[in-house]
């Protein structure tokens, strides 16, 4: 398991009922407001380490089921996570991320490599619409690799974070490249 960027060694049953308790909880809320929690994408250390690591990942997993089985798990596109999400009976949606640079085997390079923090607006936008066009990326070392994503993500963190996804808009509007929710209201 895992808090914020740190990773933190879990039993998995024990995470199972941490992800089954944060969302009743998250949920309790979401109903107090008139709406309620259609996909659950955890988070920093812990997203990373449910992507390659089956028992942990199952462990979210059962925590979501146990919750709702209807709800939309969110992972890193290519993961072995989407897989086992979708053979358990999960919906998902894979993920790319916008302000990181990948590494030839369609990873995320580590935050502590140079390069990794992508933040030059304009290259942002063209490599998310090639992204939308060819379901393609420029790797770190210049490769070209594919990810299937059907969502983007820029991290709330980065500088520059709200300019960026509003170029990345602007630039899918000029392309007509349609943008839509994967979770709409049923």
């Amino acid at each position: 398991a895992a808090c914020g960027r740190r990773f933190m060694e879990v039993d998995p049953v024990e995470l199972a009922d941490d992800v089954l308790y944060q969302l009743a909880a998250l949920d309790g809320f979401a109903r107090l407001a008139g709406d309620r929690v259609r996909y659950v994408k955890p988070h920093g250390a812990l997203y990373n380490r449910i992507a390659h690591d089956a028992k942990q990942g199952q462990a979210v997993i059962d925590g979501i089921k146990a919750i709702d089985p209807s709800l939309i798990l969110m992972g890193l596109a290519n993961a072995p996570i989407l897989d086992l999400a979708r053979r358990a009976g999960l919906a998902v949606v894979a993920e790319a991320f916008a302000d990181r640079a990948y590494t030839p085997k369609g990873e995320l390079v580590s935050r502590r490599e140079a390069g990794a923090v992508l933040h030059d607006e304009a290259k942002i936008a063209d490599r998310m619409v090639q992204l939308a066009r060819q379901g393609t990326l420029e790797a770190i070392d210049g490769s070209t690799i594919r990810v299937e994503a059907q969502s983007i993500c820029v991290h709330g963190d980065s500088p520059g974070a709200v300019s960026i996804a509003q170029e990345i808009r602007r630039r899918f509007q000029a392309e007509g490249i349609t943008i839509h929710s994967f979770a709409d209201k049923a």
